[in-house]
């Protein structure tokens, strides 16, 4: 029994010792580029400063749209919008999607005050 247990511990030290494969550090590759840091520098420059080629409307500059809406109309719009208590409220966040009717106030609110 013992010998059958001192196999049994070599072979799994074995494979255990077999599996234990460290990865060497190889240290930082070194550069393959043959540009100088000015040609780079000038190069990034010139990308940043040019338009996105991939964009849909890079090349089409200041585009207009044609509008018969009133600019006091739409400015009425927003700030009614911005007014409103419910404008951001989203019935996702609530149970089965359902808004309660607590948060449907009326438009008019009475308030009592107290005599003295």
């Amino acid at each position: 029994m013992k010998t059958s247990k001192l196999i049994a511990a070599a072979a799994l030290s074995v494979l255990a010792a077999a599996g234990a494969h460290a990865e060497t550090y190889e240290g930082v590759h070194p550069l393959t580029t043959a540009n100088s840091r000015a040609n780079v520098s000038a190069e990034a420059t010139v990308a940043a400063r040019s338009g996105n080629p991939y964009g849909d409307g890079s090349d089409a500059g200041v585009q207009t749209v044609a509008s018969n809406t009133d600019r006091a109309a739409v400015r009425a719009q927003a700030v009614a919008a911005a007014h409103n208590p419910l404008q951001s409220l989203d019935r996702r966040a609530f149970y089965r999607d359902q808004v309660p009717a607590a948060y449907y106030k009326p438009k008019v609110s009475v308030t009592r005050q107290a005599g003295l």
